[in-house]
């Protein structure tokens, strides 16, 4: 895989915050030096309905204006859609999936039809839940796959999504401290099936 271009496919559910997160890692890329597209699927944008997002990340310009179909990696960011939803459809075997569950590696490998490359998990729930003290499974989904994919360096990324939130959370600036320690705790709670 050139470093030159990944591509990353996000699915989730509408209301998580699955799209917000393909966005803030596109703004976040491009902010140190990557050249970024971010781009939701449009489907019926009802809440609950499986939504998808993609993102293209490159140290050159992307010349690609099409939807992926052979991401190099995958984050799914619900793990009921994995029963319904064919997650790893063209994803590299040399890429990787990032699935927000407890489920353990046997039920998840099941699920993803033998798929042959790595797998990792991260329970964004419990790192919501304590950094927030409410679910937003987006801002940990985001770490993890800065953690996975080695897109960009964790510390500028941080440092960047710092920068990201004071603006969002101008006016709330009690939510940024625990947005901060979700993606801290997430960078350091993704685990290798």
């Amino acid at each position: 895989m050139s470093n030159n271009l990944v591509e990353i496919r996000w699915h989730g559910r509408g209301g998580q915050g699955a799209k917000t997160a393909s966005l803030l890692l596109a703004d976040a890329a491009f902010n140190t030096g990557k050249y970024i597209q971010g781009f939701p699927e449009y489907g019926p944008e009802r809440m609950g309905a499986p939504i998808t997002a993609y993102n293209r990340v490159s140290d050159t310009p992307i010349r690609i204006h099409s939807n992926i179909y052979e991401p190099d990696y995958v984050v799914v960011v619900d793990d009921t859609l994995l029963e319904s939803v064919d997650v790893t459809a063209g994803l590299k075997e040399n890429g990787a999936i990032v699935i927000n569950t407890t489920k353990d590696g046997e039920y998840l490998r099941k699920v993803l039809n033998g798929y042959k490359g790595k797998i990792y998990t991260i329970d964004a729930r419990k790192v919501s839940m304590e950094t927030l003290g409410k679910y937003f499974p987006n801002t940990p989904m985001l770490a993890a796959i800065i953690k996975v994919s080695g897109i960009m360096e964790e510390g500028a990324f941080l440092e960047d999504m710092k920068g990201s939130f004071k603006h969002k959370f101008a006016k709330k600036p009690e939510v940024i401290e625990g947005n901060m320690k979700a993606l801290e705790m997430a960078l350091t709670s993704v685990q290798e099936v």
